[in-house]
């Protein structure tokens, strides 16, 4: 039996994937491609505090959060939000790359890794 746990899988993919102790989350956007990107940050966070959840984890027990952001003139209204989430919870490693999207109207991206709640 296999010590690997996939949620929510397709044939492309799992949104929540969970070993020994570490939970996993798929790149997550927000949803609604017509926000701007205060919006989009806001709702991918939102998304990604249910997945971790979900996944028996939470958002103070993030390791790490790589985002990727369409044009980097976006970073400090994308980083005003994100601050204001994390002003009171313990921060996680973090990258952030400008990136061409899926779909250009997607202005940010994140994907986590998070342990387990213990």
């Amino acid at each position: 039996m296999s010590d690997i746990e996939r949620l929510h899988s397709t044939e492309r993919m799992s949104r929540i994937v969970k070993h020994q102790g570490v939970v996993y989350l798929c790149g997550q956007t927000a949803g609604d491609e017509n926000w701007d990107i205060a919006e989009q940050t806001e709702r991918c966070l939102e998304k990604i505090k249910g997945l971790l959840e979900e996944a028996g984890s939470g958002v103070d027990r993030m390791l790490s959060v790589t985002i990727y952001v369409r044009d980097m003139k976006d970073f400090a209204a994308m980083n005003e939000v994100w601050d204001n989430w994390f002003a009171e919870l313990p921060k996680p490693a973090r990258a952030c790359v400008e990136a061409r999207m899926a779909r250009p109207p997607i202005l940010v991206e994140m994907s986590v890794v998070a342990a387990e709640n213990a």
